[in-house]
């Protein structure tokens, strides 16, 4: 992954640098919305099977826990809202991964 411009960057390797730096990348938060996206859909199935059931405890369990992810998912996004992405090459300049692309070219020659 050294010295890589941003067009090298695979998605995979964006999520893994968003996962270990500071602040949160493009990649890693699409990656973040389809496992919100993915969670709602079990918490549907969760729902109708708990309406089916017609057992009020299991309907309100089901109900707190949509209501977490949801409260989750709001304020994650009013976070990133105001604080805003981080450029990959950025995160990978902390980490020390990303080196100069001069220096690659004064190795070459």
């Amino acid at each position: 992954m050294e010295g890589r411009s941003s067009n090298e960057i695979s998605s995979a390797e964006a999520v893994l640098v968003g996962a270990l730096s500071s602040g949160v990348n493009a990649p890693t938060w699409f990656v973040l919305q389809i496992t919100f996206l993915l969670l709602a859909f079990c918490f549907t199935a969760m729902l109708s099977l708990a309406f089916f059931s017609s057992d009020f405890m299991i309907i309100a369990h089901v109900l707190l826990l949509v209501t977490i992810g949801t409260v989750l998912f709001v304020l994650l996004n009013r976070f990133l809202a105001e604080t805003g992405l981080v450029p990959v090459e950025q995160q990978m300049k902390e980490m020390g991964i990303h080196k100069i692309e001069a220096t690659e070219k004064d190795k070459g020659n």
